[in-house]
């Protein structure tokens, strides 16, 4: 196991033992934070839930009410009428047969994609490729639609996927830690919400067992699970 650094003992040292209400926990992350870029803030949700059933899976998105900080490159899968509304909406790139074949041959530049359901017939070849790196398309996920224009407004804008890994924790990104700690706090807040929403219906006992927020460089932060937002109590 690689020895951790000066700053990050130091950091697990300041942590102490929590948990800590939410804007108190990332103040502590922003506080503790030592690396040289805008570090990306995430919370981690260990639920309650067997995701081997096919009746426990947690999947989704969110809206981030302050954005992801993140820029998306977004690429749509469109032709026609479609393809012309995903240009000026703001599409980084679109395409039909030409988009595959560069996919195809191992040009991946963009973050999130989006197609109309008419192409989903020739993006189905790509699925070993766009689906090991969670970019294929899925209607579930809004990213399958005919309103190309909105898809594209909302990965902009701070859509942003959770999925719960094999362990039932869902790692979900809330911000960057040059956000305000109240622009952090009130996007954790719409990601609890958003995950206590989501709770599948065959989940027994505790849901949320544990929740931690870190920075991508730094240990995480105990958060008091039954507060939501801020000081707020949540409704049990």
């Amino acid at each position: 196991m690689a020895k951790k650094s000066k700053n990050y003992r130091a950091a697990v040292e300041k942590i102490g033992e929590g948990p800590y209400a939410p804007l108190e926990a990332i103040k502590l992350v922003q506080e503790i934070s030592t690396a040289k870029f805008d570090e990306t803030v995430e919370a981690h949700f260990r639920l309650g839930i067997d995701t081997r059933q096919a009746d426990q899976q947690l999947r989704g998105t969110v809206s981030l009410p302050n954005g992801s900080g993140k820029t998306v490159r977004v690429a749509v899968f469109a032709e026609g009428d479609a393809a012309r509304a995903a240009q000026e909406a703001g599409a980084d790139i679109v395409g039909s047969d030409d988009l595959i074949a560069d996919i195809q041959a191992g040009n991946i530049n963009f973050d999130a994609t989006v197609a109309t359901p008419d192409q989903m017939a020739k993006v189905g070849r790509l699925g070993k490729i766009l689906g090991t790196r969670g970019l294929m398309p899925n209607p579930k996920l809004g990213t399958v639609t005919n309103d190309v224009a909105k898809a594209i407004k909302e990965l902009k804008g701070g859509r942003v996927e959770y999925r719960a890994d094999r362990y039932g924790i869902a790692h979900v990104i809330v911000g960057k830690v040059s956000f305000t700690p109240e622009q952090l706090a009130e996007n954790y807040g719409a990601v609890y919400d958003e995950i206590i929403r989501m709770k599948p219906a065959a989940a027994k006992g505790k849901y949320v067992k544990s929740i931690t927020v870190t920075s991508t460089m730094g240990p995480g932060v105990p958060v008091d699970s039954s507060v939501t937002r801020n000081y707020t109590a949540a409704a049990e």
